[in-house]
C-alpha cells in the first residue's frame, strides 16, 4: 500500500506536466538534483547551471575523458614558433539557435568576457596580450609570454568557456546573461520554463557534430533525443516511486539512502557516471566574524569527523571514503599535505580555539538545503557540532536555489549575507590547482567566501607557469600545505561516488563529471 501511495503521489506531481510531446518516444524525462534558477555560469558554480551551459553552449575546445583539451568548435589551429600567437579557425557552418552564423566576432567577445570572470579565464588573463578577429572564421590569441595550459583552460568542463552571440558576450561579466542563446546541441525552451517545476531542452536541428568518437566532453555531440524535460520534484520518495513506475527516465544525483528501494527492479539501472569521485565540503565566509579569524576556521576543522558526515549524508560505506585533499584523492594532485593536525575530531580543542579567536557568542548563520538530502544531513551534523563547541547557531533552511543566490552576497549575515554552508562537487576541474575554484585565495575574485592570501596565489601562479610535471607536483604539495596551515579556504567532509539511476531502456549515457544528454537513446 505504501508503494501504491507513493506512485499515486508521483502521478499527481507529473500530471500537470504531461503533454502530447512529453509522451513522445524520444523525450527523456529527468528529475534534476536541483531547480534551475541561474542561466549564466559566470554568476554561480551550481552544477545545475553547469549542466544548462553544457546543453546550450558549445566550446572552442573540450576536455576528453583524460581532461586533455580537444578541438570542438575549432577546425584547426597553429602556434607560432615563439609560442606567443595561436591562430584558430572555426569549423564551417556553425550556427546559433536563432539561425545566425557563429563568427570570430562572437568568439572574441566571449573570450574577453571569460578572462574577466571565470577561474580558468582569470588564469589566462595574466598571459594575455590580445584576442583579435582576422576574418569571419579566423581569430588569434596573442600572449605576453608562453602559456602551455591555454588549451586546457579553453576546454574547461561544463562549457563555462562556451561561446555566446556577441551581443550577450558584451554584457558586463558581473551582470547575468538572461537570454540563453548558444550554438550547442540543445535549445533552451524558454517559453516552457516554469521555475520550480519544469525545464525543457529541444534538439537543435542545425547542430553539426564533429566526426570523432565521444570521449568525456569532447568528440561528436550527436543528439538522439527530440527533447529533454526536467521535472522538479522535491520529495525523494515521490521521485523514486516515479522511477519505479516508469513515469520518469533518469534521476540526477539522487538520494543515496533510497537507492535500495529500486535495486531489485529489473527495469532500473543503478550506475555511475562521474569518472572522478565527488566530495562534500563546508565553506566559511572569510569576510565577517568569526571566520575572518584563522583560529575560528581551525576550530571548525577540528570539529569535523568525516565518518560522521558521510554516514549521515551518503549512507552505506561502499559509496564513500575519508579524504583530506582539496583536489580529490586518487587524482594526479590528490595530496593531503598539511591536513595532518586536522584529521581527528577534537571538540575540546575546537571550543578553546573559538574562544581564542575572540568569539563571544554572536550568532553564526548556517545555511542548509532542504531539497538536497545529503547537504541537509551535513547541515544538521554541523549545527549540532557547532553547539558542542559553544557556537550560537542560527539555522536557515531553504531550497538550494535560494542558497545559490544568497551565497553571492558579501553583506554581513544580519543584512542578508551568511557565515557558513555546505555544498558538494563532482566536477573534474576540482582535481587541478589551476582550475579548482574552491582553493583560490584571490580575495574579492575568489569563490564565495572570498579567502584572501597573496602568498598562496603566488605559489599557484608558479604552478600554472611550471612546465616540468615533477616540479608542478612539488609546487602542488607546497600550495596544499599552506592552504591547510595558513588559510583553510574550505573543509572537505569526505569523498563519495554518486550513483545515478535510469530506466533500462535508456542507453548511451556518457562518463562525464557534469551530466550531458547527447549520445543518449531511449528505446
Amino acid at each position: 500500500m505504501k508503494y501504491l501511495r507513493m506512485t499515486a503521489l508521483a502521478g499527481a506531481a507529473l500530471v500537470a506536466l504531461a503533454s502530447g510531446d512529453a509522451l513522445a518516444q524520444k523525450v527523456l524525462r529527468v528529475v534534476p538534483h536541483a531547480d534551475l534558477k541561474v542561466l549564466d555560469g559566470y554568476q554561480t558554480t551550481a552544477t545545475i547551471t553547469a549542466m544548462h551551459m553544457g546543453a546550450v553552449l558549445d566550446t572552442l575546445f573540450s576536455w576528453d575523458e583524460n581532461t586533455v583539451s580537444q578541438p570542438q568548435m575549432v577546425e584547426r589551429y597553429t602556434l607560432s614558433d615563439d609560442k606567443l600567437t595561436y591562430t584558430m579557425t572555426l569549423r564551417p557552418g556553425l550556427k546559433f539557435h536563432d539561425g545566425t552564423a557563429v563568427t570570430s566576432k562572437d568568439v572574441v567577445a566571449s573570450l574577453n568576457r571569460l578572462v574577466k570572470r571565470e577561474v580558468l579565464g582569470r588564469s589566462i588573463e595574466p598571459f594575455l596580450a590580445s584576442i583579435d578577429r582576422v576574418d569571419d572564421r579566423t581569430f588569434t590569441i596573442k600572449l605576453k609570454e608562453p602559456f602551455g595550459l591555454l588549451l586546457y583552460a579553453l576546454g574547461g568542463s561544463s562549457n563555462l568557456a562556451g561561446i555566446y552571440r556577441e551581443k550577450e558576450a558584451l554584457v558586463d561579466p558581473n551582470t547575468p546573461i538572461t537570454e540563453p542563446i548558444g550554438s550547442g546541441p540543445f535549445v533552451f525552451n524558454k517559453a516552457e520554463w516554469v521555475p520550480g517545476s519544469k525545464v525543457v531542452y529541444d534538439k537543435f536541428k542545425d547542430y553539426v557534430p564533429r566526426s570523432e568518437k565521444n570521449s568525456g566532453f569532447a568528440g561528436g555531440k550527436v543528439v538522439k533525443l527530440d527533447r529533454v524535460e526536467y521535472r522538479v520534484i522535491p520529495d525523494p520518495a515521490t521521485v523514486f516511486a516515479a522511477l519505479n513506475a516508469g513515469e520518469v527516465d533518469f534521476l540526477d544525483q539522487t538520494a543515496i539512502d533510497l537507492v535500495k528501494t529500486v535495486e531489485n527492479n529489473p527495469d532500473v539501472v543503478v550506475g555511475t557516471i562521474w569518472p572522478t569521485e565527488g566530495f562534500g565540503l563546508l565553506r566559511m565566509n572569510h569576510l565577517h566574524p568569526p571566520f575572518n579569524n584563522l583560529k575560528a576556521r581551525q576550530a571548525i576543522a577540528l570539529m569535523i569527523d568525516q565518518k560522521e558526515y558521510m554516514a549521515a549524508g551518503i549512507g552505506p560505506q561502499k559509496y564513500w571514503r575519508e579524504c583530506f585533499s582539496l583536489w580529490i584523492c586518487g587524482t594526479a594532485y590528490g595530496t593531503e599535505a598539511g591536513s595532518e593536525q586536522f584529521r581527528k575530531q577534537n571538540l575540546e580543542k575546537a571550543k578553546q580555539l573559538m574562544i581564542e579567536s575572540g568569539y563571544k557568542g554572536e550568532k553564526v548563520l548556517l545555511m542548509g538545503a532542504a531539497d538536497i538530502q545529503f547537504l541537509n544531513a551535513f547541515t544538521m551534523v554541523t549545527a549540532e557540532n557547532l553547539k558542542k563547541i559553544g557556537v550560537n547557531v542560527e539555522l536557515v533552511i531553504q531550497d538550494w536555489g535560494s542558497i545559490v543566490t544568497r551565497r553571492s552576497k558579501k553583506e554581513p549575515p544580519a543584512q542578508g549575507g551568511w557565515n557558513i554552508f555546505h555544498t558538494g562537487s563532482g566536477t573534474a576541474s576540482q582535481a587541478n590547482p589551476m582550475s579548482s575554484n574552491i582553493s583560490t585565495t584571490n580575495c574579492d575574485a575568489a569563490w564565495f567566501g572570498w579567502p584572501c592570501d597573496g602568498e598562496i596565489e603566488k605559489i599557484r601562479q608558479q604552478f600554472i607557469r611550471e612546465t616540468d610535471p615533477a616540479k608542478q607536483k612539488q609546487l602542488a604539495e607546497t600550495l596544499h600545505k599552506r592552504l591547510w596551515e595558513e588559510n583553510i579556504p574550505v573543509l572537505p567532509n569526505g569523498q563519495y561516488q554518486q550513483p545515478f539511476l535510469w530506466r533500462k531502456n535508456v542507453t548511451g549515457i556518457l562518463k562525464t563529471n557534469t551530466v550531458v544528454y547527447w549520445n543518449i537513446e531511449k528505446n
